[in-house]
């Protein structure tokens, strides 16, 4: 099971999430909150470096952060945004400035939420409960 954690009261991230949602046509992402239960216990499984800024990607038991995170989900959806993998020939040094750059103001940018992201009940199997 490939898992991605989120921070779910960013809505850059949360936007994010229901981006992926809709160009994962092989179903193969499966989602958390950092801040709900189930993020939790999966942070503490995999001995996960919380920072509270990174977007996380478990993906065959192996854990990716930030701008390789990112280049790896792409490499699991369909369609455009796949041009994401693109980036993996950018050194990780400045993809991650970059990544860090966005994340440190991100609640500036894009504002947040009081409570974590809910999932409605048509993408509801994508999240871990």
């Amino acid at each position: 099971m490939n898992i991605v954690l989120f921070d779910g009261i960013c809505n850059l991230c949360n936007r994010t999430v229901k981006f992926l949602i809709k160009y994962d046509k092989k179903d193969v992402l499966h989602f958390a909150a950092q801040q709900s239960l189930a993020g939790e216990k999966i942070i503490i499984k995999y001995l996960i470096q919380q920072d509270g800024r990174s977007v996380v990607l478990i993906k065959d038991g192996l854990v990716y952060y930030k701008s390789d995170a990112i280049i790896e989900i792409a490499k699991l959806i369909k369609g455009w945004p796949k041009i994401i993998t693109l980036f993996s020939i950018v050194p990780r040094c400045i993809r991650d400035w970059v990544y860090d750059m966005i994340a440190n103001n991100r609640y500036a940018i894009f504002g947040k939420q009081t409570n974590c992201f809910l999932p409605s009940k048509f993408i509801e199997d994508k999240f871990i409960s």
